[in-house]
């Protein structure tokens, strides 16, 4: 068996291609710093899959805008892609938010947070039973 799938590597050059294509030619002003964090592409390569992160504030609102500039560039991205990539048929783009990376944040913070709160509790006992131990 091969290491790698086709699809796979049709994701990573689709990932690739697209986090170019998006910072430099899409030029609606409603687009914010967006990141491409994944594709995946189906197995007959109909459809991608694109997962974008936004940099800054990640409100319901400006989360929609950026998705709705997406799929509207949608056909001018795959066009793009078509004279980039050797492909047969290129998949159709659909793009989705990947929450997975503000969750991350959320959670280091979490963490973060009851590290700090342990040492404030760990400071506030006596000193010298850490001699002891």
């Amino acid at each position: 068996m091969r290491e790698f799938k086709r699809t796979d590597r049709v994701a990573d050059q689709l990932q690739q291609e697209l986090a170019v294509l998006i910072q430099r030619e899409i030029k609606d002003p409603r687009l914010g710093m967006v990141t491409v964090s994944g594709v995946d592409v189906s197995r007959d390569l109909g459809y991608a899959d694109v997962y974008v992160t936004l940099l800054g504030d990640n409100d319901a609102e400006r989360i929609k805008e950026n998705l709705t500039v997406l799929k509207r560039a949608a056909g001018f991205l795959r066009s793009q892609i078509a004279q980039r990539i050797k492909l047969r048929h290129v998949p159709e783009l659909r793009f989705h938010y990947d929450a997975s990376v503000a969750r991350g944040h959320q959670l280091s913070s979490l963490i973060d947070q009851a590290v700090e709160s342990d040492r404030a509790r760990n400071g506030s006992e006596d000193p010298s039973s850490e001699d002891e131990r």
